[in-house]
């Protein structure tokens, strides 16, 4: 086998690992959100001890990449294509410390029920995991034009954020006993409106992979995210 073959079978080996921790931390949001819905402690214990395995997945990705520096010493393009893998990699962990956090605040009810029926928080987990999957698909087509489109949807999860804040913010002024469990609904829209937000940036290292060129993008034209 080449030098370059070997190359290119360990690139797809990083992208085929990041798919896979992408798939962990897309279930890890999807579980976390039924867990909320049915107060489910267990569930959300099994979510908050799944993290554990996607924080592995995350190191192990980023050895592979350093070994894959330090032998293969890839071109500028090739280089491009690793250093956007570990950025979306770190970001991928990130999205599925929001999903522990969303297990977390499960527990924090114990035994009380929810503040009311859950409408657009389960709306904004959707449009932000659909924003994820599309972006995974930018990242393997290479196609930047995705990927801006992608980051345009994140105004619509803000914008649920917002009516959520507002709402629960109603909740609170109206009955002070509403206060904790208002609040954590409010700690699970932020959660939520981060992810729209990490997904943006793993958007800008997909445009920076095919342009070469590092940009904020998104249709707000505003990038606060840390």
């Amino acid at each position: 086998m080449s030098g370059r073959e070997t190359f290119d079978r360990e690139l797809r080996r990083l992208q085929d690992e990041m798919l896979v921790l992408a798939s962990m931390v897309d279930q890890a949001i999807g579980n976390a959100m039924e867990a909320l819905r049915h107060l489910d402690a267990v569930g959300a214990q099994r979510i908050i001890h799944a993290d554990r395995e996607i924080n592995a997945k995350r190191y192990a990705i980023e050895e592979m990449v350093v070994t894959t520096i330090a032998t293969q010493q890839p071109m500028a393009r090739d280089l491009r294509t690793i250093l956007a893998i570990l950025h979306i990699t770190i970001e991928l962990e990130r999205i599925g410390d929001y999903g522990a956090g969303i297990a977390r605040i499960v527990l924090m009810h114990g035994d009380q029920e929810l503040l009311k029926p859950l409408i657009d928080l389960p709306r904004m987990a959707e449009l932000a995991r659909t924003m994820l999957r599309c972006a995974l698909d930018a990242f393997v087509q290479r196609d930047g034009q995705l990927a801006r489109q992608v980051a345009s949807h994140d105004d619509a999860v803000d914008a649920l954020y917002d009516q959520v804040y507002r709402e629960l913010l109603t909740y609170m002024l109206q009955d002070p006993h509403t206060i904790d469990r208002a609040t954590w609904l409010l700690w699970v829209a932020h959660d939520l409106e981060r992810i729209g937000d990490r997904v943006t940036n793993l958007c800008e290292r997909v445009v920076f992979l095919v342009t070469g060129e590092l940009e904020e993008i998104g249709a707000s034209g505003y990038s606060g995210r840390t």
